[in-house]
Parts: C-alpha cells; sequence; structure tokens
C-alpha cells in the first residue's frame, strides 16, 4: 500500500499541491502598488530654527516669450524648428514633449486651447478594452488583439510618470444568469494575464451578497453575482496641460490660441517648410486681429483630431476626408449614484452598445453612446441620448432610486476622430487604433486612437518624423530639474532615443499620497481642498495653494472657493494665468478646473469670480470681461446648462437673483414649509 501511494497517489498530490500554492502566490505575492511608490522628492520640513522653505521649482517661460520665438523661425536659418505640430490635445502634446526630449527643436500651436475638445471629453478611462478582448477571441481577430496589449503596457506609463493624475479603478461587471460566470470570468483573468506584471490587482468573483455590499445601489432582482477587474482612470485634461508645460519646460515652444492660417511650401520643390500662424488674443481685447506671421520648421505634423481634414485640405484641396467622427455623449449625475472608489460597465445595453458607470472627481459620469456625427467645435449633447443614457442606468440600479432627468448635473458630447486609411485599397474600413500618413508634399498626420495609447502614436510619429526628414535626435544637455531639486534626478536618461515611458509629468516628482496632509498642515487649508489640491497637480499643490488669499478666518485660513459645492480655490485660477497659459475664463472653468464639466449651473455661478480674478491678473477691461461672460455663457450651453439659464446676466448671478422655479431641479425636492411629522399630527 505505501509503495503505491509513494508511486502512484504522491506524485499527481504534490503536482496539485505545488500547483496550487505556485497560483496563490502569482495572486498573492507581494508587489509595489504602481503610482504608490513614495516621492522622488520628499516634502520640505522645517528647519532647526522653525523656517519653513517651499518647494522651489524651475520657471516655464511665458506665452509671450513662446510668441516671440514662433516669430523667430523664419529670421535665420538655424531659428527653424525641426517640428511644427498643430493641434495640441493628447496626442499633440504627446508628440512635442517626445521630440523635446530626444534633443529636436519643436513647436506645437493651438488654434483654441489645449484640450479643448476631444481630449476634455472622454470616458476619464485609462484602458486596455475588456470589450475589445472578447471580440479578437470571438472573431480571431489578431489586430484587435494587438489593440489590446500595446493599450494595457501604455495604462502603466500613465501611473508611472503622472500618479497624481492618474489612479486604479475597479470596475464591476454584474451577472444575471449563472453561464456568464465562468464566461466571464475566463474572459477577465485572460485580460489578467495579458497585463502581466504590468497588471495591479487580480480580477475576482463577487457573490450576489457582496456585490450588493460593495455596490449597494445596484439592482437585486436577478442578480447572481458580479465580477470586478481594474483598469485605470486620469483626469483628461489636466494630464492634457500637464504634457504640454512639461514638454515647454524641456524647450518646445508651446502656444495655445495661436491659429494657422495656411501652410508654406518651397516654391522650387512644392515640399511643405512651415505654415502661417495668427495670435487669436489680441482681437478678444477689442484690438485689431493681429496678421498671421510665419513659422519655418522641416516638417509639419497634423495633430488636430476631428479637424485633420481641414488642415489636410490646406495641403492638397482636393484630398480625400479620412475622418469619419462618432459622437460620444456623456453626463454628470450625483455622486450618490456610484460608490466613491467603483465603476460599472454593462456589456449589453439595450442596443448592443458598452455604457460605463464611473466615480469621477466625487460625482458619477454615465456614457457612452456612439452615433455619426458632423465635425463642430462645441457640440450639443442631444436630447436623444441623455435620455437613453437615463433609462439603461436605471435598468442596472434598485427600482427604489428613482432616476431623474434633473440630476443631470453636466452632458456633453465629444467628437471621436475614427479615421480611413487613405492608401488602402478597402476605402470603406476604419482603422482600428491610429493612422499615420505622409502626403506628397511632406504633411504628417496623426489621426485616430484613443487617450490610453497617445503615448505610443506619439513615438510612431517622432520616430516617422526623424526617418522621413532626415531629423537628427541628440542627448539633452542640462535638462531642467522638473522636480525643483538639484540632487535628485528626474528619471529619464535623455541619450535622443524615445524616453517618455520614464519622463515624469510636471507635479510627479514630490507626489505622494499623504502631500496633502503637509499641504493643510502649512497652509491651512480644508482636507477636501488639499486632496483636490494634490491630485490634481501633484507636488505643485504647494505653488497653488500659496497663491491662495489668505481668508482672515480661523479655518481654512487659506483657500477661498470659487464654487460651495466644490474643491476648487482661487489659487488655482493665479495658478492657471501665471504657470499654464489659460486665456480665457473657459480655459479655466473646462480644463485647468473641471468644474465645468462636473456641474454647469454651478460653473455659471463661479463665472463672475473666475472673471475677476483672471482680469486682475491680466489686466483685462470692462469689454474684456463683458466678452468673456457672453462666450463663457455660450460654452456652458454645450455643457448641459439648462435652457432658462442661459439668458441670466452676470448681475442677476453676483445678487443671487436667478430664478430657479422654472428649472427642473427646483422641483425635484421638498420645500414645504412644515416638516413632515407636523403634517402628519394635523
Amino acid at each position: 500500500m505505501s509503495r503505491i501511494f509513494r508511486r502512484r497517489i504522491l506524485p499527481p498530490l504534490a503536482l496539485a499541491s505545488a500547483t496550487t500554492l505556485g497560483a496563490l502566490y502569482y495572486v498573492y505575492r507581494p508587489r509595489n502598488i504602481i503610482g504608490y511608490e513614495p516621492p522622488v522628492v520628499p516634502p520640505p520640513i522645517f528647519g532647526a530654527d522653525g523656517t519653513f522653505r517651499l518647494p522651489r521649482f524651475p520657471k516655464i517661460k511665458s506665452r509671450f516669450e513662446q510668441l516671440s520665438d514662433l516669430r523667430k523661425s523664419s529670421t535665420l536659418p538655424d531659428n527653424e524648428y525641426d517640428i511644427l505640430v498643430i493641434g495640441a490635445g493628447a496626442t499633440g502634446a504627446g508628440v512635442a514633449l517626445d521630440a523635446a526630449t530626444r534633443g529636436l527643436k519643436v513647436a506645437v500651436v493651438e488654434r483654441d486651447d489645449f484640450s479643448c475638445g476631444t481630449s476634455s471629453k472622454s470616458t476619464k478611462l485609462v484602458h486596455g478594452g475588456v470589450r475589445y478582448l472578447e471580440k479578437a477571441v470571438w472573431n480571431l481577430d489578431w489586430a484587435q488583439y494587438e489593440l489590446v496589449r500595446e493599450a494595457l503596457k501604455e495604462r502603466t506609463y500613465f501611473l508611472k510618470t503622472a500618479p497624481h493624475l492618474s489612479m486604479w479603478l475597479p470596475i464591476m461587471l454584474p451577472l444575471d444568469k449563472w453561464w456568464k460566470v465562468p464566461y466571464y470570468w475566463a474572459g477577465t483573468k485572460f485580460y489578467d494575464f495579458l497585463a502581466g506584471s504590468e497588471g495591479i490587482e487580480s480580477s475576482y468573483f463577487l457573490t450576489r451578497s457582496k456585490a450588493i455590499d460593495a455596490f449597494p445601489m445596484l439592482k437585486q432582482d436577478g442578480l447572481v453575482g458580479a465580477l470586478v477587474y481594474y483598469d485605470g482612470a486620469h483626469n483628461d485634461s489636466r494630464m492634457n496641460v500637464s504634457l504640454g508645460m512639461t514638454a515647454a519646460l524641456y524647450g518646445a515652444t508651446v502656444v495655445n490660441h495661436a491659429e494657422v492660417t495656411g501652410l508654406l511650401k518651397d516654391e522650387e520643390t512644392g515640399r511643405l517648410c512651415g505654415a502661417m500662424v495668427k495670435d487669436r488674443i489680441p482681437e478678444r481685447d477689442g484690438g485689431k486681429s493681429p496678421k498671421a506671421f510665419p513659422v519655418k520648421a522641416k516638417c509639419i505634423i497634423n495633430c488636430t483630431g476631428p479637424f485633420v481634414d481641414g488642415i489636410r485640405k490646406m495641403d492638397d484641396p482636393g484630398c480625400k476626408e479620412i475622418v469619419a467622427p462618432a459622437s460620444g455623449v456623456h453626463i454628470i449625475l450625483p455622486g450618490y449614484y456610484s460608490p466613491g472608489k467603483m465603476g460599472l460597465i454593462d456589456p449589453s445595453t439595450s442596443d448592443g452598445r458598452v455604457i460605463f458607470f464611473l466615480p469621477w472627481q466625487g460625482n458619477t459620469i454615465a456614457g457612452t453612446t456612439d452615433e455619426p456625427a458632423s465635425i463642430t467645435k462645441d457640440p450639443l449633447p442631444d436630447e436623444k441620448s441623455i435620455q437613453w443614457i437615463l433609462n439603461e442606468v436605471s435598468h442596472y440600479l434598485s427600482p427604489d432610486i428613482n432616476v431623474r432627468r434633473g440630476d443631470v448635473l453636466a452632458a456633453w458630447s465629444g467628437l471621436r476622430p475614427l479615421v480611413y486609411d487613405p492608401k488602402a485599397k478597402n476605402t470603406e474600413s476604419l482603422v482600428r487604433n491610429h493612422l499615420i500618413n505622409v502626403s506628397d508634399s511632406g504633411l504628417l498626420t496623426c489621426a485616430g486612437g484613443k487617450w490610453t495609447t497617445y503615448r505610443q502614436m506619439a513615438e510612431e510619429c517622432v520616430d516617422t518624423a526623424i526617418k522621413e526628414f532626415g531629423l537628427e535626435p541628440k542627448p539633452v544637455v542640462n535638462a531642467p530639474r522638473v522636480s525643483g531639486t538639484e540632487n535628485v534626478d528626474d528619471g529619464a536618461v535623455l541619450d535622443g532615443s524615445c524616453q517618455t515611458h520614464q519622463v515624469r509629468l510636471i507635479g510627479a516628482h514630490g507626489f505622494s499620497r499623504t502631500l496633502f496632509i503637509h499641504i493643510i498642515q502649512h497652509f491651512g487649508v480644508e482636507t477636501e481642498v488639499a486632496k483636490h489640491l494634490t491630485e490634481s497637480y501633484g507636488d505643485r499643490a504647494w505653488t497653488v495653494a500659496a497663491l491662495c488669499r489668505p481668508t482672515e478666518k480661523r479655518f481654512p485660513a487659506r483657500g477661498e472657493r470659487i464654487s460651495q459645492l466644490y474643491p476648487f480655490v482661487d489659487g488655482e485660477v493665479r495658478y492657471a494665468v501665471r504657470h499654464e497659459y489659460a486665456q480665457t475664463a473657459v480655459d479655466v472653468l473646462a480644463r485647468r478646473t473641471r468644474l465645468a464639466f462636473l456641474n454647469a449651473q454651478a460653473a455659471l455661478e463661479a463665472l463672475p469670480r473666475v472673471i475677476d480674478i483672471m482680469g486682475e491678473e491680466m489686466g483685462w477691461g470692462r469689454g474684456r470681461r463683458e466678452r468673456e461672460w457672453v462666450d463663457a455663457v455660450k460654452f456652458l450651453e454645450s455643457m448641459g446648462l439648462p435652457s432658462p439659464m442661459i439668458g441670466v446676466t452676470r448681475k442677476q448671478v453676483e445678487q443671487g437673483k436667478i430664478d430657479f422655479k422654472s428649472l427642473l431641479e427646483y422641483r425635484m425636492y421638498s420645500r414645504h414649509d412644515k416638516p413632515v411629522e407636523e403634517e402628519a399630527d394635523n
């Protein structure tokens, strides 16, 4: 018996035990949490004599100085740029940072503001794409599979280079049939496997009771359990602004509100050699529109997202359009609609589309629909899409929760630039990821893709430019200490190769999950405000807090909120003007802070204060302030501002004389004079 046990039973038993132990070790092994490492630069401390020295960060050139550098490019051959990027969304800003950290001379110009279009209107996810993986498996589609693998790798770089703006987010997948449990379990485990060491937590199954405990507002009828997997989330427009400002620190010429009005071609070769650029800010002050000036460059890169065909037609009026824009609508609901740190995905809505339901900035974001659309600057969210999202949301929330139209705090429509390959024989098929194309005259166009893969798109784009135009990357000498500390390595060896997977963005070096405590203890700001500042600006929260005016109150000592409902404070407006090239009130409300995306009415109420602070900083006269009011209210209409609010005046807002009785929100709440108990007694 002992011989049979040793020969036949013991080996498989030992193998099974080793396999089980190995699996347990793989799942529960100790590992560093990406994005939760200690800060590269420790926070400042009080000296022995009681003194406290704030961090001193390197200075970025002013927008005026950047414009001056642009104009110099046409004066001498040595001033010519290697690359001129048109468009400063995620891809354009990413290209500028990549080129600058390879030692190339680069400029990027943007007609409006950083992230003013698609790049600020995303779902806020940094994800590989579980749904793409499902399609790849069922359709045996290698291109889809490669797209997921590429995105999972890029997801990690967000957390490494901008831990203050990115975070891991568990996402629940509710299940209503038992047969779906093994199906989706296998899918999420395959997703974990593809992520490998670049993942963080393994996906896991929740029983019905545990799913309800984690997501109390979930519909219980028919629920058998849920699977939870991990993806990333981020603050998209703040990420975009940080990319642009980091590129500027590394020597790139970065100018927003500067429009390309035409392309320049060499008379002999017919090749592009520059562009005509016009500063759009002087006309906002009531002055004459300035003349466009030439900017010389060896390579012109078109990164204008849904608007790439407009630039392509400047180069070749007869070219075929390559963009097939799709509209994605998102709505913002109060935070109580979802747990604070868990999202939800519904992979099978009533018409087969996927909808996300995610916590974001204290509220809940729900979307997206995917419909063909026409290209406009600030598309309006249509009521049909808003109602569709609300209807789908109501299907997986508890029936005792009344999903109301009046709960929609903001809504917006973003254009997704799906593209056709102009060189493909089958011109009707869309490119699944992104497209890089070089025209006969040398216009390099980079289009398509998604936020998660912006960095790889930029890398491939710069690689193509170097090859096509004979550019010469070189090591970056005397690189700026982005961290503001001389004795700390910024973490990237700038040897002329692509290093954007290592280059930390502004704010990353001194960030930690406990930095907010130091901000509170030194400046006396509210806890909610301190957390917001560190998670939006990283170590630059020191500078932002220092720009907050003292309140002359016992507490908070600094940090006057521009909206009582949200943690945005006065110092952020000053910081946006002085350090982030904010030129308009919309720049601040929509992209430096996210108030317009969180609550359109709160943004309207904060608008007078924002205009006044910016006016003090930039010397605006009455006419400019009035224009800012008109333009901002028009923009807020595209963010879901209720129609009765669109005609209000600044004076009405400042005096609190807005008539709310015509709004849906007014009728949503009980406004009786007597408590319910007194009415019952009577």
